[in-house]
């Protein structure tokens, strides 16, 4: 047997995460979210009044069947063998996945301080450039006519307010 003919998996096909983990943190915290809103619901009344349901009512009882839906998720997840082994994400894709939610977090945190136009621009232009192997050129020359479309859509036909930054305060905008 040579060296080629091993059978390590491809660094892309490599598992980054179980199923069967996913589906036990999942389960967990969502028992944790019942819990906090069964407890808020119970906070504010759950029981019936003379004039019918207390604002806490129905969310306590879809607290209980969430938190009935985690436990039965949970001991599944336990007991399940066949899915400790099958991967929930692959490297490859998971890398595919932090290539779209890094350039979008950082579209949310730039709205705050450049404006939507600006973070738009870049983020248009950054996945053109960056994930679809566009020429720059091109995918400035793109996101520059996005941008102003939207901003032509938004705040002229339609006369919605934006977030906007320094740029457009530069420009009167």
């Amino acid at each position: 047997m040579s060296a080629d003919d091993t059978d390590t998996a491809p660094h892309d096909a490599r598992p980054v995460v179980g199923t069967r983990s996913v589906d036990i943190v999942a389960s967990i915290l969502l028992l944790a979210l019942a819990a906090l809103l069964g407890w808020d619901a119970w906070r504010v009344g759950n029981s019936w009044a003379d004039d019918g349901p207390q604002a806490g009512y129905f969310p306590f009882y879809l607290a209980v069947l969430m938190a009935a839906a985690s436990l039965y998720g949970l001991v599944r997840a336990l007991l399940a063998r066949q899915a400790a082994g099958e991967p929930f994400v692959t490297h490859g894709q998971f890398t595919r996945v932090m290539q779209v939610f890094v350039p979008t977090l950082a579209f949310c945190i730039l709205t705050q301080y450049l404006g939507l136009y600006v973070a738009s621009f870049l983020l248009v232009a950054g996945f053109m450039i960056w994930v679809g192997r566009i020429a720059a050129w091109k995918s400035v020359l793109t996101s520059f006519l996005f941008t102003a479309a939207m901003f032509l859509t938004f705040e002229i036909a339609f006369n919605v307010i934006m977030p906007k930054g320094p740029l457009e305060a530069a420009f009167g905008f």
